[in-house]
């Protein structure tokens, strides 16, 4: 464990070992992006392509009735979402057009791919704030020079990895059937993103043996 030097008015801050911030953040991605696609496809097999879309909904729906009757505040990310598949849902099962249904997160993946590579010269990439969200680090770690400029090249990686699997994803839907463009995508996604984050990974740790030592 690496300890810190802390700002004058603080105290020392150990830094978490990798194992510990891998296990705060892995179940923020599993639920966010692996649980969504097994949830439709389990409808899909169970009651085709409109039973896919209503599981969706509902397990979108379901979070949000889980966290009101936990009295827990419902994030604006998760109302967000919830608005969303609603729409995409509506669109989809009037159309007939699984496309649809899936066209708008595609699209928002290459929206996500741009803002990473767009704000990769920035003082706060977006590759900071999705760490925020994700890794418990105190503010004075993340000004640390060397922390900026791995940020800085974080946002690069990310951005390449996420305009691969915007493009891999929009070819696939295009062209393949669902099944196809489901089990590809995944598999495929799950490789390229599992290297970013390799990547990421070992970038950080050259990072912390430059991380200034706390006398």
């Amino acid at each position: 464990m690496t300890v810190l030097a802390a700002p004058p008015e603080g105290h020392a801050f150990e830094l978490p070992k990798l194992a510990v911030l891998l296990r705060h953040a892995l179940p923020r991605v599993f639920e966010g992006m692996i649980l969504p696609v097994a949830v439709f496809y389990a409808g899909l097999i169970v009651s085709g392509f409109v039973g896919g879309v209503v599981v969706s909904v509902a397990w979108v729906y379901g979070g949000v009735i889980y966290r009101l009757v936990r009295r827990t505040s419902v994030p604006g990310g998760v109302l967000l979402a919830a608005g969303m598949v609603t729409v995409r849902a509506v669109l989809a099962l009037l159309s007939g057009s699984p496309v649809l249904f899936f066209l708008q997160p595609t699209l928002g993946v290459f929206c996500a791919s741009a803002a990473f590579l767009g704000t990769a010269r920035v003082r706060r990439p977006l590759a900071r704030r999705v760490a925020e969200d994700l890794v418990p680090l105190p503010p004075h770690v993340m000004e640390e020079p060397v922390m900026r400029r791995f940020f800085g090249r974080q946002s690069l990686v990310w951005g390449c990895a996420q305009l691969g699997n915007a493009t891999l994803s929009l070819w696939l839907l295009l062209s393949q059937s669902i099944e196809t463009y489901l089990l590809v995508r995944t598999s495929a996604v799950a490789v390229l993103l599992s290297a970013a984050a390799l990547l990421t990974v070992l970038d950080f740790r050259s990072c912390l043996r430059h991380l200034r030592p706390s006398r």
